[in-house]
Order: structure tokens, then C-alpha cells, then sequence
């Protein structure tokens, strides 16, 4: 068989070492894999455990685990060099990537683990799912142990560490990279937009005149967390500053500025701390004196705009991180119709009661509280728009009727509906504080 690129490109006695170091001082397996899903260093005796092969051997879960280590290994360079993730069986994982001359050639993975006590994962995930004689699910049980218990945070650290060694493994420069990669990305997508303007007839309007409504639009997705759908829009809200300033760097620092004050206001209304938000303020506005070209100062809002985002929901101590992802993603994109728990539990792979009390723990609100929050926020840019009657916007957000709308609106925001257009969405500063 032919070498793979891993193979030319990696010290592998030196990854060889690195993973057997792992191994021994964390107590937790770790093994190479391939951007073709070739494992490496013994995979099958070492880094399948007995419960895993077992599981493999009856259910066929083998190709199921190199697709879910792939995409860990995928989604860790596309977020910054790590990310922890679940195999097929609801066991955790983690990967970071490895480079070479900046072309992600494989990953270092890390786990499993659990992240719940071992009788919770045995009765909510094993017992739920599969169903077994009861001899061989008692023997499962035994080889269930072999895998250890990680708390969250432990998880966390030991990501991290991963990530440290994949560095010393791979090229050394792979943070920049992934730094430049983000760069060189945003301004592609600023650029993409300003030729749209420039194409769209010629109406100079289109160009230079600032969209509100795109503004909105952005703080009401930052309100709600969704990180790639604010960059999205923050990339179309920088063309706009870029055409109108006409290239001074003066105007572009003075419409920034306006803009991290609303992004910021944006984040505690959906619920981020306001302390860390304003100290979070403080660095960043003394930051911005020294940057000097639109380049950095697009990077700069980014940045800022992408922690605010995580502070509405701050997923770094999670346990279920991709499956929390999964949820809100789905709510997100289906609040329209009639969703119920089931509906999501179903789509992220777990029982409704066990994902109804993860859900509760994870985010400090019931999945219906997070159901409701989504529909409103959705409803407040309908409401500015008078040609829409109340009624229409209760079913066009998925609420049942007009009368159920207004009640869980006035709990949200304050006030009823009605009262929010007639002021124009123009609500006292601190009236909206979402009860987790």
C-alpha cells in the first residue's frame, strides 16, 4: 500500500512517543488518524476498548467511528485547533489537528471518556438504545468500566493539552495559520459583498446608505447566539462602513466603535453577564487605537463580536457541547412549526427525558424556555413591520394562537406586543432580562 501523506510528512517514532506519553500520564487513550480514516499505533488492540469492540462487532459501528473521528478532526481546524465531540455509542472525544506546511494532513484524538457517571450513561444512553440478552448486557456492563470518568472540565483541559502536543507534532506555525485562514476568509466574504452592492444597478443608495435593518437583523442573532449567522451579517454591516467612509480609516474607527457598543448591548440582552461584558469593553476599546488599517480592524470586530456571542451561551464547561449545538441549531432553523422536545431529542440521538434534564442543566433554562426565547426574538423584527397583523406573527413564529404569543411575549421582553411596534422596538435599556 501506497505511504499516505501523514506517513511522509510525520515523525512518527516522535508521535509515537507523544501519544504513549499521553497515554500514560493522563490515563486516557489517544491514537493518530488519517484524513483518509486510517488509524495509527495499534488502534484496534490499544485504543478500542473491550465495551467499544464489543458494541462495534454486534451493531456494526466500526465505519460509523472513523466518519465521527473525521468529523471531529475537521470541525477542530475549522474552530481554532480543538474540539470535543461524541462517537456513534454517545462515548466522548476530542481532537486537534496536524499540519503540515499549513495542510491539515490528520488529527490526534483523544478519549473516550464519559463525562457522566457511569450508571447514568449505562441506564439513559445503553439501556435506551440498545436491547440485549440480558447475559451479554451485563458483561457489557463490566467492560463499560474500563472507560473513565472525566468531569467537564477535566475534558476541557485535557483537550487543550492535545492541542499543545499536535502543535509540537505538526508544524509549529498551525495557530497562525488558522489565524491567517480566518483573515484571508472574512475578507473574501466583505469583498464578495461590496462587488454585490456595486452590481446592483448603480442605485448609489444601496451602496452608501447605511441598512438598518441588517443591523437589527444582527443584534437579534447575537441576542440568540448564533455565532455563523452574526459573522455572516457583521461581514455584509463592514462592507457597507467600507464603501460609504470612502477609505478613511478615521470614519471606519468611529462607526466600529458604534458598532461593538451595540453588539455588546445586543449580548446582555440576550442574557451574557454584564460585568464581563463591560470589562470586556474596556480592554477592547483601548485596543482599537492601535490598529490602523480596515483589514484589522474587520478582524478586531470579529473577534469581539464572536466572544460576545459565546457569553449569551457560554458553552466552554458543557458536558454535551456538540449536542447542545445540534439542539439550538435545529430550534433555530424549524421554531417556525410545531417542534416539540421529542422532536429534538429524537434529531441529537437521545431519550426525551434524559435530554430534557441535559438541556435544563447545561443551559439553565427547560428546552421550552430556550423554544419560546428563539420564537420571540424572531417576532420583534416582524412586529416593526405594521402590515402584518398580530395574529399572522403569533402563527408565523410558531405560537398557537394570538393570546398564547402576547402572554409569553410580555414574560420575555416586558411588554405586550402591541406596545413594542407602537414604541418601535424601542425598549428601556434592562427591561428585557430573560428568566433562566
Amino acid at each position: 500500500m501506497e505511504r499516505s501523506l501523514l506517513e511522509k510528512t510525520v515523525n512518527l517514532p516522535l508521535a509515537q512517543r507523544v501519544v504513549d506519553d499521553y497515554r500514560k500520564v493522563t490515563g486516557v487513550n489517544a491514537f493518530i488518524i488519517d484524513i483518509d480514516g486510517r488509524y495509527y499505533f495499534d488502534f484496534q488492540q490499544q485504543a478500542s476498548c473491550s465495551f467499544c469492540s464489543s458494541l462495534q462487532t454486534r451493531f456494526g459501528y466500526r465505519e460509523a467511528c472513523i466518519h465521527s473521528h473525521l468529523y471531529g478532526s475537521y470541525q477542530a481546524e475549522r474552530f481554532g485547533g480543538k474540539y470535543i465531540y461524541f462517537c456513534p455509542i454517545g462515548l466522548v472525544h476530542w481532537a486537534s489537528p496536524l499540519f503540515h506546511e499549513e495542510i491539515m494532513i490528520g488529527a490526534l484524538i483523544g478519549g473516550p471518556v464519559l463525562m457522566v457517571e457511569h450508571e447514568e450513561y449505562y441506564r439513559e444512553e445503553y439501556l435506551s438504545r440498545f436491547n440485549l440478552p440480558k447475559e451479554e448486557s451485563e458483561r457489557l456492563w463490566e467492560e463499560l468500566k474500563e472507560i473513565p470518568f472525566k468531569p467537564p472540565e477535566v475534558v476541557t483541559s485535557l483537550a487543550e493539552l492535545l492541542f499543545i502536543l499536535s502543535l509540537y507534532i505538526s508544524d509549529l506555525k498551525a495557530v497562525e495559520f488558522l489565524e491567517e485562514r480566518e483573515r484571508l476568509a472574512q475578507q473574501s466574504n466583505i469583498s464578495a459583498y461590496i462587488h454585490h452592492l456595486k452590481s446592483m444597478g448603480g442605485d448609489e443608495s444601496l451602496i452608501t446608505g447605511y441598512p438598518l435593518k441588517k443591523e437589527r437583523e444582527l443584534m437579534k442573532l447575537i441576542a440568540l447566539g448564533d455565532k455563523e449567522g452574526s459573522r455572516k451579517l457583521l461581514n455584509e454591516l463592514l462592507g457597507h462602513v467600507f464603501v460609504s467612509s470612502g477609505g478613511k480609516i478615521d470614519i471606519v474607527k468611529a462607526r466600529i466603535l458604534e458598532l461593538v457598543v451595540l453588539l455588546s448591548r445586543a449580548a446582555m440582552e440576550g442574557g451574557a453577564d454584564i460585568e464581563q461584558i463591560f470589562g470586556l469593553n474596556y480592554n477592547y476599546l483601548n485596543q482599537i487605537h492601535r490598529l490602523n488599517t480596515v483589514e484589522d480592524l474587520s478582524f478586531w470586530v470579529s473577534r469581539i463580536m464572536g466572544r460576545f456571542t459565546d457569553l449569551v451561551f457560554d458553552l466552554r464547561d458543557v458536558k454535551h457541547v456538540d449536542v447542545m449545538h445540534k439542539a439550538m441549531d435545529y430550534i433555530k432553523r424549524n421554531y417556525q412549526r410545531k417542534i416539540t422536545l421529542k422532536d429534538v431529542a429524537d434529531y441529537v440521538k437521545l431519550s426525551a427525558s434524559y435530554f430534557s434534564r441535559l438541556f435544563k442543566t447545561e443551559m439553565s433554562m427547560t428546552f421550552t424556555h430556550y423554544l419560546n426565547r428563539v420564537r420571540i426574538e424572531q417576532s420583534k423584527s416582524l412586529l416593526l413591520n405594521d402590515s402584518i397583523p398580530l395574529v399572522d406573527i403569533a402563527l408565523l413564529t410558531g405560537f398557537e394562537d394570538q393570546s398564547y404569543f402576547t402572554k409569553v411575549f410580555r414574560k420575555h421582553v416586558g411588554i405586550s406586543p402591541g406596545k413594542f411596534r407602537e414604541c418601535r422596538g424601542q425598549v428601556k435599556s434592562g427591561s428585557y432580562l430573560p428568566k433562566r
